[in-house]
């Protein structure tokens, strides 16, 4: 059984999800600035990490069904590659509120694990590139590092360039 999170520690259900893989991670925490521009690149930059490791969760709404890409923060969504990807025709940004909703977390720490409903989940094909890649613990100022094929295979993810 999961152990479950501690009140004002770091345990989020990205975090149990991995814990009850017994899946090796680590976390990383940094100082959220309310007024950073960018979620991703504060956490890039916060972390010393090249920004072509740290991932953002985006979801996206793919001929109304929530999906979610799995991008660098040094690039952007190709919402027409997402949509390709799962056999979709037309893809546009989920609605931040159906997004938190259906996730789980609010936006900007919308992870890809332990989300409350998990969502049909395509993964840019780049990360597969790194030892390593970092995507959100579920909240804004924690990230996990994890390996590409781990965090595929707990997402049910496939892999596509999803990015630009």
């Amino acid at each position: 059984m999961a152990k479950k999170p501690k009140k004002g520690g770091q345990g989020t259900p990205a975090t149990v999800a991995l814990e009850t893989a017994a899946v090796p991670f680590t976390v990383h925490s940094y100082e959220h600035d309310p007024a950073a521009a960018s979620y991703g690149g504060e956490a890039a930059e916060a972390l010393g990490v090249a920004a072509e490791r740290v991932f953002k969760t985006l979801v996206a709404d793919v001929d109304g069904v929530l999906t979610v890409g799995v991008v660098p923060v040094a690039g952007q969504l190709d919402l027409k590659a997402l949509a390709a990807a799962v056999g979709g025709k037309r893809a546009a940004m989920a609605d931040p509120a159906a997004a938190e909703r259906s996730s789980g977390y609010v936006r900007g720490g919308i992870s890809p694990l332990g989300q409350r409903r998990p969502l049909r989940t395509v993964v840019d094909e780049g990360a597969m590139a790194h030892p390593t890649v970092y995507v959100s613990a579920g909240r804004r100022g924690l990230e996990v590092e994890l390996a590409p094929a781990d965090l595929i295979t707990l997402t049910k993810a496939t892999t596509a360039p999803i990015a630009r």
